[in-house]
């Protein structure tokens, strides 16, 4: 049985949230990749990140400590749709810029959908979302993607699109 272990990198709440449920079904260890030790020691690696600004929350640390014969299971967080092939193929675009190839496998990435409430964000997340809001209002319509309108829709508001049965395919992996 290969030893796995659930990594998580959060901002405001939802990847922590989706990693401590997913422990939860599986029965695997959690915990927030700043407090991940002897990654080593591990066969499989499932890395819960949020989406910000085109990367995702603490990957490259944590990949940094793994070696090539551990596997690595992605998920990403975000507020766009994970159903968007465009958004996925953005995701997944950025993905690869932020792990080594042989780390890549679309068969273990996985995309969920997050939360956000803009009066937890401090005050340069704030200011750069303002600025970014701002900026896409003015695009035309046909050049916004998934995450440009999602982000309009959701602008200033407080959202919560967590949805823990989108879990089910990652549980389905783990346990393979």
């Amino acid at each position: 049985m290969q030893k796995q272990l659930i990594i998580y990198g959060s901002r405001y709440g939802s990847a922590r949230r989706y990693a401590e449920r997913l422990a939860e079904m599986t029965g695997v260890e959690v915990v927030e990749y700043t407090e991940a030790s002897n990654i080593g020691a591990y066969d499989r690696i499932v890395y819960i990140g949020a989406l910000y600004a085109g990367g995702i929350t603490g990957l490259g640390k944590t990949v940094g400590k793994l070696t090539k014969q551990q596997e690595l299971i992605v998920a990403t967080v975000g507020l766009a749709d994970p159903t968007d092939a465009a958004n996925v193929a953005n995701i997944r675009a950025s993905i690869k810029t932020q792990i080594p190839e042989h780390f890549y496998d679309e068969s273990r990435l996985f995309h969920l959908r997050g939360a956000i409430d803009y009066k937890k964000l401090s005050l340069k997340y704030r200011m750069m979302m303002s600025l970014l809001a701002k900026k896409v209002a003015k695009m035309p319509e046909e050049e916004q993607n998934a995450e440009t309108r999602a982000m309009l829709e959701t602008y200033g508001k407080q959202v919560d699109f967590v949805d823990f049965n989108s879990l089910q395919p990652i549980v389905d992996r783990i346990k393979q």
